[in-house]
């Protein structure tokens, strides 16, 4: 007998509390943090869906990994465990622990992008387009066209425009340090990318001689996508999919705060030596040694095991099952969202469910907040705050305007996803009562984790 249900795949051990607010002290609260909602305190937050990055829940597996960490600050045996784990799962011959993964992305970007490069990607996420730009190179987003229609049902709707990417090596191969895809793309809904469309871009990085790294932040989620919809994987483990993944490229960055089920840390690995020894010595510059990289021996044993206990089935059906369930209720609502679901994250289409706030009152953002205020969730919003500003300063609007809730790994329960939709749903009764916002102040890079924002009045807003 099968039955329907897909339950928790672990049992709750240790508890923490979290706090209940009234509206009247959420508004109090996001009004100090000047509507933004990372700067809001996360002890006045109810369900925290900002982001999946480091806020996920450790095994007992991982917490008994942690009292056998190494602490010796050269040659510990904890960096050896973990260089062990990463080389099994992805084949790669170097492997450069960092504190997270943008410092990977730094890293990759300092040793290879000079002023005028291209690095083309699928969609490019906001720490790896700012270490890209950071080094005057552009970071060139081409995407399916099915990747930019939020309704439109595609089973790889990550996939890189395999035609557009040759135009570019054919016409600007010098000016192309390297290509990057990242696995889910997660600027795009959190969509999966096909290995078929792996071994295109594989096969064009190869002939051009320009080096191939995978942004493998969730490789796990990717490699169950893979074995779910695409043929001749249904009998073929998440672990054997990664490694075919892996094989096709030279390298990879990792934020070991997604898919490595830890709460910090990430690497760079590759199979180049020169590349590598680059890398290390920036490492050493900035990180720390090699065989610590910004992390304590402690962290590394618990990516050791979080790597593998994010390969595992029964865990991957049930985070998958969950954005899929939340995506169902939305479409049965009305609610228009990025279909289908992606691996990590609900993504809310507030461009088409919020039509009457312009792009230029940033409706991804305005949705944040009034998620905040109505039910205490926190989001992230992904369209014209956090990608419209351009190098130069200039704005242009993004070509989504998105609200992820992100699910952090083995944190919250069904109940918690049933609240979730209920404060969706009821969202969707009063959304034109929602008011765009403007921004006050901002940084001049990835401004959406500190900008000030304000409320566009009631007038002004018509």
């Amino acid at each position: 007998m099968e039955f329907k249900t897909i339950i928790e795949p672990f049992r709750i051990k240790t508890v923490e509390p979290i706090r209940q607010t009234t509206e009247a002290e959420r508004i109090a609260a996001i009004r100090e943090a000047h509507y933004n909602p990372f700067r809001l305190r996360a002890e006045d937050v109810l369900i925290d869906l900002l982001t999946d990055s480091g806020t996920g829940a450790m095994s007992v597996f991982q917490w008994a990994g942690m009292m056998k960490g190494d602490e010796s600050y050269a040659g510990a045996r904890s960096f050896f465990v973990f260089e062990d784990t990463v080389r099994e799962i992805t084949g790669f011959k170097h492997v450069i622990p960092t504190h997270q993964g943008r410092a990977a992305e730094r890293i990759l970007a300092g040793a290879l992008v000079r002023e005028g490069s291209i690095v083309p990607n699928n969609t490019h996420f906001d720490t790896t387009r700012a270490n890209i730009e950071h080094e005057r190179g552009e970071a060139r987003d081409i995407p399916i066209r099915e990747g930019h229609e939020p309704a439109t049902l595609h089973p790889f709707k990550g996939n890189m425009d395999v035609a557009a990417l040759e135009r570019v090596l054919k016409e600007r191969r010098h000016s192309v340090p390297f290509v990057m895809i990242t696995v889910t793309n997660n600027s795009e809904g959190g969509q999966p990318v096909s290995m078929q469309n792996v071994r295109a871009v594989s096969a064009l990085c190869r002939a051009h001689g320009v080096p191939f790294f995978i942004d493998a932040c969730r490789f796990a989620e990717n490699s169950w996508f893979i074995k779910q919809r695409e043929p001749g994987y249904a009998d073929r483990t998440p672990t054997e999919i990664a490694r075919e993944m892996f094989s096709l490229a030279d390298g990879c960055t990792m934020s070991a705060k997604k898919d490595g089920m830890a709460n910090i840390g990430g690497f760079l690995a590759m199979n180049d030596d020169a590349l590598a020894a680059t890398c290390r010595t920036s490492l050493i510059l900035t990180e720390g040694f090699p065989t610590y990289g910004g992390l304590a021996g402690y962290d590394l044993e618990a990516i050791s095991v979080g790597l593998r206990e994010a390969l595992d089935e029964d865990y991957l059906r049930y985070r998958i099952r969950t954005v899929e369930y939340l995506s169902e209720r939305m479409t049965a609502a009305g609610i228009p969202t990025v279909r289908p679901a992606g691996g990590h994250a609900l993504y809310l289409d507030a461009r088409a469910w919020l039509s009457h706030i312009p792009q230029s009152q940033y409706p991804g953002w305005a949705l944040a907040v009034a998620l905040y205020v109505t039910g205490g969730i926190r989001a992230c919003e992904i369209g014209s705050v956090m990608f419209g500003r351009q190098p130069d300063g200039s704005e242009r609007p993004a070509s989504l305007e998105l609200v992820r809730l992100a699910f952090p790994r083995r944190v919250y329960t069904q109940s918690h996803m049933d609240y979730v939709c209920e404060v969706l749903l009821y969202l969707n009764s009063v959304v034109h009562t929602i008011r765009g916002v403007r921004i006050t102040e901002q940084p001049p890079a990835l401004r959406h984790f500190t900008a000030k924002f304000e409320l566009v009045s009631a007038r002004t807003a018509q």
